[in-house]
């Protein structure tokens, strides 16, 4: 079972071939790889974090069809196709949770602190949000709850960095972008990256 368009694997041996050598294991370089592809940027050789339990933990999770939380809408429409072929874990997007935010808050940071009091053991995918970063990070040091992976890698220069210095400190499994670079492509990249990591594990322990 093939999850890769044939335009895709073309793209993939362009993008080896302008790469060489590198340091990355191969998981990580799958979810590499993708990120290059979404963004056309290969200054994310440089930019990508992996705590050392992130894949694993999303390889099971995904499995197991544990909820994944998107900051917005366009990481969940970048993920559904994938998702629908492999595991069909339930997507929640958290601006989609909210009309009116609450006080002081984004409607995004709202919907995400919902999303965590619903879903505390979920994927946690933010691409657009820093403040929703921010604050589930927060949440996370006042409580007992912790998600089981967080992709951090929203985009822009209000709070950006300060989000993933905020996600670093947390002892939990990440996968993040340093500095300002990010978006929805990204964190939809890191996910179908898992995605297909964990049909290709699953099909390799069946055959």
């Amino acid at each position: 079972m093939n999850l890769n368009h044939p335009i895709l694997e073309q793209s993939f041996a362009i993008i080896d071939q302008e790469i060489g050598q590198h340091s990355f294991n191969a998981s990580e370089y799958t979810i590499v790889r993708r990120i290059i592809h979404a963004t056309a940027d290969f200054e994310y050789l440089n930019l990508l974090y992996f705590s050392s339990d992130a894949i694993e933990t999303g390889i099971d999770c995904l499995r197991k069809g544990y909820p994944i939380v998107t900051d917005v809408r366009m990481v969940k429409y970048g993920i559904r196709t994938l998702v629908n072929k492999t595991f069909q874990n339930p997507i929640i997007s958290a601006v989609e949770q909210v009309t009116i935010p609450e006080p002081e808050k984004t409607l995004t940071e709202t919907g995400l602190l919902q999303c965590f009091q619903k879903y505390p053991d979920a994927i946690y995918v933010i691409g657009n949000a820093p403040t929703a970063l921010r604050a589930l990070c927060k949440e996370i040091n006042k409580t007992q709850l912790q998600p089981s992976l967080i992709i951090g890698v929203p985009v822009g220069f209000i709070s950006v960095v300060e989000s993933k210095q905020a996600l670093a400190q947390i002892k939990i499994p990440q996968i993040r972008v340093e500095g300002r670079k990010g978006g929805s492509p990204v964190a939809s990249a890191i996910i179908n990256a898992l995605l297909v990591l964990a049909k290709e594990r699953e099909l390799n322990e069946k055959s």
